[in-house]
């Protein structure tokens, strides 16, 4: 398994394992999938991987019988994602001849083919060559808008219908699409590995309904309990215009929106019924897969998030950098566990204890330049974990009751960290509570930065600390449950 830490192929683990089979996830950080209820399954082995290195490949695939492809390398800057992608996926395929892998299986997408795909949609059928470049069998489940708690394309119709009640949209809001639930493409990821029929065949799969982009943002808004939105399409906005304006309005980054808006002028409509004949299944509507999404979402039960991908960068190398340090401790009369569990909080909708209003006014300013800002949010207002997305920062370190770790993926001119630990305090009922910030700023601008936000420290970080700790006084004894 490939791609375990990312949206399908993290949810796509446990489905396998409830099925019967042993899996072996590689992936470039371990510890991202140490939080996983999963992870410690005797029959899942994570190995430590390069996806561009046939040789590590061919290892960990040794003793396998099936091979999942879920790569996806959107990510990468300007059209480079399309030759990295076609490289990857040669070399995945190279790597299952040479260990004897019966079968590759590799969710693509779905939509016209010939010319005129979009450069999104022309890179998944690239990947499918590649990737039937051997002898090894490949199938290809094709699917279109996956709708799901924490995925990408709901995550941007939800944020459009909820932020917007008027839209002028671009004419590709009248194609035609037919979207899945994420739960029936899990289906047909397990199933057509029991249905030897499926091997090496390209296979459309979606729900059972064809709607307009535009039906489904009428549909979404009647779920989320809103007025019928005003949609005017118009012949003028580009792919590009469309991106950035999906980045200013949802969490999702201009990297990914750009590829997806470029996908959504193609029709993606399944062309025969083959894979429900092959494998029967009980499809979900679009609308009841939306009712499903939005009920995990208010129940805080989101399996995985379209923000999980991605590789996590380690500490910043300070050794003989200029490195600016704000630190703080404060004695709280609570336990560890009462204060690191209103650290746990932090955040999202919680906030960040003190100028909320200057956080909101960061994040606005983030985005405006190309970053996440605060609208990525957190994937659970109960849980935290080692990878997770925490509005502009990323979890980078956690040890239970002792220490968080946050690191900056705001556009910053330097490198920034946000730390917490809980130490022992003064007395038997006292607890130390320690936040640093450091910054280790990159040329002149990086200096004119932190000297610049410097007057803002003690409101931010010093009224931080004090509602921290006034806070962990009025934790339950319990704390918060960590993943």
């Amino acid at each position: 398994m490939t791609g375990a830490t990312g949206y399908v192929g993290g949810r796509l683990v446990p489905r396998l394992l409830e099925a019967g089979y042993r899996v072996t996830c590689i992936v470039r950080d371990p510890g991202k999938l140490e939080s996983r209820p999963w992870s410690g399954d005797k029959r899942v082995l994570v190995l430590r991987g390069d996806a561009a290195d046939p040789e590590s490949l061919t290892r960990a695939m040794q003793g396998c019988r099936y091979a999942y492809y879920l790569i996806h390398s959107m990510l990468v800057a300007g059209t480079a994602y399309r030759d990295q992608d076609r490289a990857l996926a040669q070399a995945f395929a190279t790597a299952a001849e040479r260990s004897g892998i019966e079968g590759i299986v590799y969710l693509g997408g779905l939509g016209e083919t010939g010319g005129g795909l979009s450069e999104h949609l022309a890179s998944r059928r690239e990947v499918e060559e590649a990737l039937s470049s051997t002898s090894v069998p490949v199938t290809v489940l094709r699917a279109a808008m996956i709708i799901g708690s924490g995925s990408a394309s709901f995550e941007i119709l939800r944020y459009l219908v909820e932020r917007l009640p008027a839209m002028i949209t671009p004419r590709w809001v009248s194609t035609r699409a037919q979207p899945i639930a994420i739960r029936d493409a899990l289906h047909y990821l397990v199933a057509c590995l029991e249905h030897e029929e499926t091997t090496g065949r390209t296979l459309d799969i979606g729900g059972p309904e064809v709607l307009s982009y535009k039906e489904l943002m009428h549909q979404a808004a009647e779920v989320i309990g809103l007025r019928r939105r005003l949609i005017l399409p118009v012949p003028v906005l580009t792919p590009e215009l469309s991106s950035l304006w999906i980045h200013f309005v949802t969490p999702v980054h201009r990297d990914i929106a750009r590829p997806l808006a470029m996908g959504l002028r193609n029709q993606v409509v399944c062309r025969n019924d083959d894979a429900r004949r092959l494998m029967p299944h009980a499809l979900l509507s679009p609308r009841q897969a939306m009712e499903a999404a939005l009920g995990r979402m208010q129940l805080g039960q989101v399996e995985t998030s379209w923000s999980d991908a991605g590789a996590i960068p380690g500490d910043p190398d300070w050794a003989g950098k200029t490195v600016f340090e704000d630190r703080r401790e404060l004695q709280v009369d609570a336990t560890r566990e009462q204060v690191f569990g209103a650290i746990s909080r932090i955040g999202g909708s919680q906030g960040w204890y003190a100028a909320n209003l200057l956080w909101k006014l960061r994040g606005m300013l983030d985005r405006l330049v190309g970053g996440p800002g605060l609208s990525r949010g957190r994937r659970s207002s109960k849980r935290l974990a080692y990878g997770d997305a925490l509005d502009f920062w990323r979890v980078t370190a956690l040890q239970e009751n002792r220490r968080l770790q946050l690191r900056a993926e705001m556009k910053l001119p330097g490198d920034a960290v946000l730390e917490f630990e809980v130490l022992d305090g003064s007395t038997a009922n006292r607890t130390t509570l320690r936040q640093t910030a450091r910054f280790a700023p990159r040329g002149l601008a990086g200096l004119l930065y932190w000297y610049g936000v410097l007057p803002l420290h003690n409101l931010v970080f010093g009224g931080m600390i004090r509602s921290l700790a006034l806070s962990a006084k009025q934790e339950p004894l319990n704390g918060v449950q960590h993943a």
